[in-house]
């Protein structure tokens, strides 16, 4: 007969420091994203207003890497 003691596992503080920068880094990757295929100035609207839109900045900054990336945008 043995007896197993069972031990509460806490997850350490380096695991949850590496859990918030990877959620973090995971956060950011999806708005690069968001700017490079699908903005259509909807990002800098809340600061540049309707400028944003005909100006299109964003879109402009990353044109030639959608078509390098076979990305539509017209």
């Amino acid at each position: 007969m043995s007896t197993q003691t069972q031990v509460a596992v806490r997850p350490v503080a380096g695991q949850i420091a590496v859990a918030a920068i990877t959620l973090g880094a995971v956060a950011l990757a999806l708005v690069a994203l968001y700017a490079v295929f699908l903005d259509q100035g909807q990002l800098l609207s809340p600061v540049m207003g309707k400028l944003a839109a005909t100006a299109n900045y964003l879109h402009e900054l990353a044109h030639d890497g959608r078509h390098l990336l076979g990305a539509p945008c017209h």
